[in-house]
C-alpha cells in the first residue's frame, strides 16, 4: 500500500490547518469524555500524534494506528509520548488487532476509508463492552475542504444522521454529536463533529 502521506510528514505539525484542527477536536474529546488514568486508548489514523499528545497526559496507555508510516515516524520522534503510547502500522479494517480498548477515539481519518460501514464494525470489534468512541471528522460538505484530486479521499464528510444508522448498527448506544470547531478555509468554513457513544 502506498504511503500518501510520506510527502506531508515533514511538515504536518507545522500546518496552520493540523494545529487549528487538533486543537479543537482534542479539546472537544477531553471536555466531552470521562478519561482516566486505567483506559487503554486505541487512536484510529493517530498520524503524527496530535491527538494522543493532548489525551496522553490524562490515560494509562494509547495505541496509536495508521497505515502511513511516515506519518508514525513523526509521533515515535514525540518524547512525551515515549512511555505512554506505541505505534502500530497496520489497517485495521482488514487486519484487527484483537484486543479491546476502553476508548477509541479518531480524528479527520475516517473520511480516508472507503467502506464506512466495514470501519465502524471494525472499531466496534475492538470496543470494550461498556467502552467509549470519540470519532471526529468532517460534516457533509461540497467537496472544497481538500484540494482537487487529492489521493485517498473517499468521503466529502459524513451526514450525521447516517453516521448515527451505522454506528446504531453495530451496537453503539448514548449516541450524540458535538460540534468540535468550525474550520475556515480559502473559500468557506465547515464544521467538524465529534460521535460520541458507548459500546453496548
Amino acid at each position: 500500500m502506498a504511503d500518501l502521506f510520506e510527502g506531508k510528514a515533514k511538515n504536518w505539525d507545522a500546518s496552520d490547518r493540523s494545529r487549528i484542527l487538533s486543537s479543537g477536536i482534542g479539546a472537544c474529546i477531553i471536555k466531552n469524555v470521562a478519561l482516566d488514568e486505567s483506559m487503554h486508548v486505541l487512536d484510529f489514523g493517530a498520524g503524527t500524534g496530535l491527538i494522543a499528545s493532548q489525551v496522553a497526559p490524562y490515560v494509562k496507555k494509547i495505541t496509536a494506528v495508521d497505515v502511513s508510516e511516515s506519518m508514525l515516524e513523526k509521533l515515535i520522534s514525540k518524547l512525551e509520548l515515549i512511555d505512554k503510547v506505541e505505534v502500530l502500522c497496520q489497517d485495521i479494517t482488514v487486519k484487527p488487532i484483537g484486543i479491546k480498548y476502553d476508548l477509541i477515539m479518531s480524528a479527520m481519518a475516517m473520511h480516508h476509508v472507503q467502506d464506512t460501514d466495514n470501519m465502524i464494525k471494525q472499531l466496534a470489534a475492538h470496543a470494550k463492552l461498556g467502552g467509549k468512541i470519540a470519532l471526529a471528522d468532517l460534516d457533509a460538505e461540497d467537496g472544497t475542504f481538500h484540494s482537487k484530486g487529492t489521493e485517498g479521499v473517499y468521503h466529502n464528510g459524513f451526514d450525521r444522521n447516517v453516521f448515527e444508522i451505522i454506528l446504531k448498527r453495530y451496537g453503539f448506544r448514548d449516541i450524540h454529536f458535538e460540534t468540535a470547531l468550525t474550520f475556515q478555509g480559502e473559500n468557506d468554513s465547515y464544521t467538524i463533529f465529534l460521535a460520541l457513544a458507548t459500546k453496548g
